[in-house]
């Protein structure tokens, strides 16, 4: 092989730093953005031709603006069906040019039917019409091809690219490697190879060193940004791709397997569109991609800075409380455990005295525990005692829902004793969260507690959507501040 070549397949081992700092594309995102600039680009084409056919688009009759917004909505809808929101078809303008002329040429014709058959065809000028429909179609190829060319080139510097870790060795991870290196368009990039059995390994696995064992891959991807893990297994190892992937679901990456029978043992969905016509069955998908994380992030944002600010007199007169029963800090700090295993630092008001709030092994409050102030003991009743972690989840450390963090010697107890302790880590941290509000707040002083805080907290992890953030929030303001199980 040419050495320069294989200094270019090993160069993603060394660029991880600078890979983990861009927007992986994903095909839902890229799909929506595009529906959205069709539907500018068709409003600019409309409002365009009407000021040099007919006149100042200030004073545009209604009757045009119904056509304009006609033809935009059945554009859409006709191309929804003809598939031009595709992955492939906008990563392919030019070979494309003919569905999206057909798309627009139907869309146009609909309108002329639909005017017809209203009787009120006679009210547009035919000039204009004519010059929509060819406007149109020059506005929405032209975009539509600068688009395609900004995103190959951003994706070629690896600002768009997709992080993919391969488990696996064999034949099968070999002809995974070949096709995803084959692509025009360096969506995908290999930054690892992972095998518990070395051995397996050919010849074509030299270009790909592999970095260890499945307990190496979990490191790996707490340490560096992986979007997919992709399983590459033989065919008849559906039972060690089960175990494999029950061990991948901690982590926040979608699992894909290159594989066919074995994907009937879990739910599948389709292969994603972003690794084209390459066969694969994603079997776990990460709690937030797509156009999720933007919501969430908004959701976080927002509603944090909302409620700090309606929360701002009662944070004042908290913190006046605490400082005058006792000595010490406001504030208590403490590093806990967050997404994908990253450990970051809690802020919450200072509920105990300040010789006992330093311990190296952390101890739970316990009912009547000694160590509470009077102002303490009413603030953790009221759950007034973690407001001051708004600024966490407005500075991005956490959310307002999602699994309770764990002070760290009680996580690293804790998965030890519990297996898929760690899928609870897929997404932020929050304030309140899903089993909280079904009461698994305050102490966990035996594992049957804990084990049944990490099942609902995996449930919210499975199963998040806006919705259920809103429905967890509205049961907190009833039942989660005030408990009984808060000491």
């Amino acid at each position: 092989m040419d050495p320069l070549k294989k200094v270019e397949i090993l160069q993603p081992l060394r660029e991880l730093p600078v890979s983990s700092k861009g927007y992986p594309l994903s095909s839902s995102v890229l799909s929506g953005l595009f529906g959205f600039f069709d539907f500018i680009f068709l409003i600019g084409a409309g409002l365009a031709t009407y000021t040099f056919v007919v006149g100042n688009p200030l004073y545009m009759g209604e009757i045009y603006l119904f056509a304009i917004c006609f033809i935009c909505l059945s554009y859409f809808f006709v191309g929804r069906f003809a598939g031009i929101y595709d992955f492939s078809s906008i990563l392919a303008p030019f070979t494309n040019f003919s569905r999206l002329a057909v798309v627009c040429l139907t869309t146009f014709m609909l309108f002329l039917a639909v005017a017809f058959s209203l009787k009120i065809s006679d009210s547009f000028s035919r000039v204009w019409m004519y010059s929509f429909a060819i406007t149109a179609i020059s506005f929405v190829l032209s975009y539509r091809i600068l688009a395609f060319v900004s995103i190959s080139l951003l994706a070629a510097r690896g600002l768009f690219t997709r992080n993919v870790v391969v488990f696996g060795s064999g034949e099968q991870a070999n002809r995974l490697i070949e096709q995803l290196n084959n692509r025009k368009l360096p969506f995908n990039k290999v930054i690892g190879v992972f095998d518990d059995r070395q051995t397996r390994g050919g010849k074509a696995m030299e270009n790909y060193p592999i970095l260890g064992n499945i307990n190496d891959l979990k490191r790996f991807v707490r340490k560096h940004k992986v979007d997919d893990i992709i399983v590459a297994l033989p065919w008849n190892a559906d039972e060690r791709q089960v175990n494999i992937v029950q061990q991948l679901r901690e982590l926040p990456s979608h699992i894909h397997l290159v594989s066919d029978l074995v994907g009937f043992r879990f739910p599948n969905k389709p292969s994603p569109n972003h690794f084209g016509a390459i066969p694969m069955i994603e079997v776990i998908d990460s709690p937030l991609s797509g156009w999720n994380i933007m919501v969430k992030w908004l959701e976080d944002k927002i509603l944090s800075s909302v409620l700090l600010f309606i929360f701002l007199p009662v944070l004042l007169c908290v913190a006046i409380a605490i400082k005058l029963e006792s000595k010490g800090p406001i504030f208590f700090k403490q590093k806990r455990y967050g997404y994908n295993n990253g450990i970051f630092e809690i802020y919450k008001f200072r509920s105990m005295y300040s010789d006992n709030e330093e311990k190296k092994v952390t101890v739970q409050a316990s009912k009547e525990d000694p160590r509470i102030t009077r102002v303490g003991k009413f603030i953790r009743r009221t759950s007034l005692d973690e407001l001051p972690q708004l600024l966490n989840v407005f500075l991005g450390t956490m959310s307002l829902v999602g699994p309770r963090p764990h002070a760290v010697d009680h996580n690293e107890e804790y998965s030890e004793l519990i297996d898929g302790y760690f899928a609870r880590h897929r997404v932020k941290p929050g304030i309140t969260g899903w089993a909280q509000v079904n009461g698994y707040r305050g102490e966990t002083d035996t594992l049957d507690k804990m084990e049944g805080r990490v099942d609902y907290d995996t449930h919210y992890c499975d199963n998040w959507s806006l919705f259920f953030d809103f429905q967890i929030l509205t049961m907190t303001a009833f039942v989660g501040f005030i408990n009984k199980n808060a000491y």
